[in-house]
């Protein structure tokens, strides 16, 4: 699969696209300067006073479980499956989806806003804030598998979409919960996401192979 220089989006496509650049674009805006958001600073507040300690706790702990380390182990293991397979053209999506999202956050994004994370935050993060690559990347990498597997096995869309976006969610709030990006971090990083998966998505659905069809049964034996 390539991306081409047009990718043929559809309306729906060039709608997500447009409203995921311009809350980027927004969120870049309101976060210029020294000192964060109001919404930034209240929404951490109230989860440092109202989360039980434990629940605070546990959440830290899917922070660090759902780090680097343990999502490029997934995303080698879903290369992996999908080399078994032989899925060449889901293969092709799930790279250009996974490091492109990795180039676009880490190499463009955070470079250019320079945002510097809670200074009060629970574990030893390094680097730089918004946009949250955790955020990005498991959109983009979740989502994308939900694409490839839904493709496969059509019945399995429903529970695999509701697995993804639950897991998806609580990362993020383990991530707010460890005060380890703002939310606005997170809410960026989620629109570069989608904006992201959306773009390799309609380039993967347009040049993806049919399934092979049998011929229609005439009801007689082989001659």
């Amino acid at each position: 699969m390539t991306i081409p220089l047009r990718p043929p989006l559809s309306r729906r496509d060039w709608l997500v696209v447009a409203t995921s650049v311009g809350l980027l674009v927004l969120l870049g805006r309101l976060v210029e300067g020294t000192e964060a958001p109001a919404f930034d600073r209240w929404l951490l507040q109230w989860l440092g006073i109202n989360l039980p300690p434990l629940l605070r706790w546990l959440l830290v702990q899917v922070y660090r479980m759902s780090g680097v380390g343990f999502t490029a182990s997934l995303v080698l293991l879903a290369l992996v499956h999908l080399l078994r397979k032989r899925w060449w053209h889901d293969l092709r999506l799930l790279v250009v989806a996974t490091a492109g999202i990795l180039a676009i956050v880490d190499l463009w994004l955070k470079p250019l806003f320079d945002r510097a994370r809670p200074l009060d935050r629970l574990l030893v993060v390094d680097g730089r804030s918004f946009p949250s690559g955790h955020a990005a990347g498991s959109i983009a990498f979740y989502l994308a598998m939900v694409a490839i597997l839904s493709w496969h096995q059509p019945r399995l869309r429903r529970p695999l979409t509701i697995a993804a976006l639950s897991w998806i969610a609580l990362v993020w709030l383990s991530t707010l919960a460890a005060r380890a990006h703002w939310p606005s971090d997170l809410l960026a990083g989620g629109a570069v996401g989608f904006a992201w998966l959306t773009i390799c998505q309609a380039s993967w659905r347009a040049t993806r192979p049919q399934p092979e069809r049998l011929p229609p049964s005439t009801g007689l034996p082989p001659s």
